[in-house]
């Protein structure tokens, strides 16, 4: 095991190896420092005959399980992106990387997905082969919130959702339960989370022929919950396929519906910018793999910091939310009726030459 102070332990028990996400007071929110020590203590073992599969998980201040990841450390984002501190590019480029290598990882990799995973939460367990969500998950990708989008390969997961759910949870950063997870193809089963300790004994304690053995056996262990949204499906199908932002929300607001009025009145508070971004987002990353979609928001999440020199939705967003916690963001544009067009494009213009693009070696 690494020492108990590091915020990434990992330990090799039986054939599994395991990784507990040691930042409890921070929800386990991702450093750069996680980052690099998750990717070299992937890349080590994906090599190791000793090491038939991974395993994933977080603790909270009473000890293990009960929040997987809250996402990045925006406070970090928001310092580094306040003074020119180079680290926040290092944080993006090497996050998306492990994302990609995570989705690629030639052994199974199972992410115990309880309580809060949200953001570069996400991004950790998105690309695993076997999701676990339990009766208190909260899974949600609430960036446009903070004048973000859903980054870590969002595009690639919330486009594939059935209908037009991925611009819903994209848009509106709604969050959601066990059941809904698993509906719409964000989690492939469900555990009960009193038996989540033991399931994680016994993976270590059993006696696996290979990796798709194991592979096997958590399959066998997940059941189903039952699922909510589907009641607004129907609703999140019409609205959310509108064309633009601006028709969308007018939709919403002109119905009568108490499901749509909410949902009109929770857009309102988001980055009217970041909203039209985000729907662009989704939207072009349905027809890209997940190597392509990383790029584009690699692309995106410079422009956020640096498109606009004191102007950053981004750290605005993160000032009002987490620094001086006003939750009064001065977002700019004010309205959505006031985006013009050549503000959301232009995040979708690269900053570099495909050769030189940070991921360019990113392969699907």
């Amino acid at each position: 095991m690494t020492e108990t102070n590091a915020l990434v332990l990992t330990e090799v028990r039986g054939r599994i190896g395991c990784i507990t996400l040691n930042r409890p007071r921070a929800l386990n929110a991702l450093s750069l420092e996680m980052v690099r020590d998750l990717m070299a203590t992937l890349l080590q073992w994906q090599n190791d005959p000793q090491v038939l599969a991974v395993a994933l998980r977080g603790s909270n201040k009473e000890g293990v399980f009960g929040a997987l990841c809250a996402g990045g450390d925006i406070r970090f984002l928001h310092q580094a992106g306040s003074t020119g501190n180079p680290q926040l590019e290092d944080f993006f480029t090497e996050e998306y990387a492990l994302n990609h290598l995570i989705h690629h990882y030639p052994k199974p990799y199972i992410a115990f997905m309880d309580g809060i995973v949200m953001g570069g939460g996400m991004g950790i367990s998105q690309g695993a082969s076997a999701r676990i969500v339990t009766e208190r998950t909260k899974m949600a990708m609430p960036e446009t919130a903070i004048g973000l989008f859903p980054d870590v390969g969002g595009g690639h997961f919330l486009s594939r959702c059935p209908g037009r759910t991925g611009e819903w949870l994209a848009l509106t950063g709604e969050t959601i339960g066990a059941g809904d997870a698993i509906a719409l193809g964000l989690a492939d089963g469900y555990v009960p989370s009193a038996q989540l300790a033991s399931l994680w004994e016994a993976l270590s304690s059993q006696n696996f022929a290979d990796s798709a053995a194991v592979q096997k056996w958590v399959d066998g262990q997940m059941g189903t919950a039952e699922a909510h949204f589907a009641k607004q499906q129907a609703e999140i199908d019409q609205y959310f396929a509108l064309p633009s932002v601006r028709a969308i929300v007018a939709a919403l607001e002109e119905s009568a519906s108490d499901w749509a009025q909410a949902t009109a009145a929770l857009l309102r508070k988001r980055s009217p910018l970041m909203l039209h971004v985000v729907l662009e987002q989704v939207r072009q990353a349905r027809g890209m793999g997940l190597a392509d979609d990383l790029r584009m928001e690699r692309d995106m999440v410079r422009h956020c910091f640096y498109l606009r020199p004191g102007q950053s939705e981004t750290l605005e967003g993160i000032r009002a939310l987490a620094v001086d916690k006003d939750h009064a963001p001065r977002w700019n544009p004010a309205r959505i009726e006031e985006v013009q067009d050549a503000q959301w494009q232009a995040f979708f213009v690269s900053p570099w030459p495909a050769h030189a693009h940070p991921l360019c070696t990113l392969a699907d």
